[in-house]
């Protein structure tokens, strides 16, 4: 028989540990010898090495005192289940430091090939390092929240961009930024876009920026705007002309 601190430390718990286990009902008390000392035996090892393996696993207490008096079947079936959850935690954690890798090297999110090679693409075209930047910065903010519905996004504007006349509505759009938000220019080319919109989807099939599915559309349309007044303009401009 041993003392409650002989106990703690041969299963590596401290003292107060125990004594939280006796009044959280996980662990019996047992009686106390002549000497007024509790006596533990090789039965409370075992049940506080259990006690221990599950509260480390995340369990939370009041679970455990549950499955201490739970039948061999239930117990297997709870232990197969906190497995489980154990497995999507590790998995989770595993994705989060993947994460954290990648911004400790400047790499927020992976994009796809593809978007890699449409970046390049875009200055090749004649858009400025400025957009370039941008529709990167963009991208990997949709990839990394939203990666389903963000591919879904890039090759509805690959696809413009891959008409003569869209790209020149876009390269338009790109060399606007540092224009006055009052310029005339802004509204021939609200216009422009406008009409370009209409023709593409139709009255009926204009791409909603909040679709209920994601919310990336009115985060990407917030972003640009703030990066110019001339772009917030134009944004305004074509809302309003869309009846949006």
């Amino acid at each position: 028989m041993i003392t409650i601190g002989q106990l703690a430390r041969s299963v590596g718990v401290s003292v107060k540990t125990v004594r939280v286990y006796h009044d959280k009902g996980l662990l019996p008390e047992p009686d106390r010898d002549a000497s007024g000392y509790r006596r533990y035996g090789a039965d409370d090892a075992i049940d506080l090495i259990k006690i221990r393996t599950l509260a480390e696993a995340g369990v939370p207490l009041a679970r455990i005192r549950d499955l201490r008096s739970a039948d061999d079947a239930s117990f297997q079936q709870a232990l197969g289940q906190i497995d489980d959850e154990l497995t999507d935690r590790i998995r989770d954690l595993r994705a989060t430091r993947d994460r954290l890798r990648r911004l400790a090297a400047g790499r927020l999110a992976p994009l796809p090939e593809d978007v890699g090679g449409h970046l390049e693409q875009l200055a090749r075209w004649g858009f400025t390092q400025a957009w370039v930047d941008l529709q990167r910065d963009l991208w990997i903010l949709a990839f990394a929240t939203h990666p389903d519905h963000a591919i879904t996004l890039f090759r509805d504007q690959a696809e413009m961009l891959a008409a003569p006349a869209l790209r020149q509505l876009f390269l338009a759009y790109d060399r606007a930024r540092d224009l006055d938000a009052g310029d005339p220019r802004l509204d021939d080319l609200a216009h422009r876009i406008v009409e370009a919109t209409l023709e593409r989807y139709g009255p009926d099939g204009l791409p909603e920026l909040d679709d209920g599915t994601s919310e990336i559309p009115a985060l990407i349309q917030g972003t640009v705007n703030a990066s110019s007044p001339a772009w917030r303009r134009l944004d305004t401009l074509i809302r309003a002309r869309l009846g949006r």
